[in-house]
């Protein structure tokens, strides 16, 4: 399993990178994709919804199941990755690379975990 250092990790495997000026990015992490497998769609929030932390911002489906997505922070969607619609599997390729949506406005967040604890949480589970 691969983590990256400059991001806090949800128990539910989203990702959130702090993008400064109070943007952040969502993405699964690399524990995720590889439990899902291969993704085949992906159905995400518009521009200008409103996400709440630790409530479905939206799902993911793989040839395994349909998932929900939670949102690690509670705020107003001012980007999508639109790449996703027609590549969901780029999440497979590159789950850091690749991120869902772009979150400003922020008012709450879910318990976020450093790269180290959710490590240690996922051998755990």
């Amino acid at each position: 399993m691969t983590l990256k250092n400059d991001r806090k990790y949800t128990d539910s495997h989203e990702w959130l990178l702090d993008l400064g000026n109070g943007n952040y990015r969502v993405g699964l992490s690399d524990y995720a994709q590889n439990s899902l497998g291969d993704i085949v769609f992906i159905d995400l929030p518009q521009v200008g919804d409103a996400v709440t932390a630790e409530s479905s911002l939206g799902d993911v489906e793989s040839v395994k199941a349909v998932s929900e997505v939670l949102s690690p922070v509670s705020g107003t969607v001012t980007a999508v990755n639109e790449a996703l619609s027609s590549s969901p599997e780029a999440i497979n390729a590159d789950p850091y690379g690749t991120w869902l949506i772009e979150v400003n406005n922020v008012t709450a967040f879910a318990e976020l975990m450093s790269a180290d604890d959710y490590e240690t949480f996922c051998a755990n589970a």
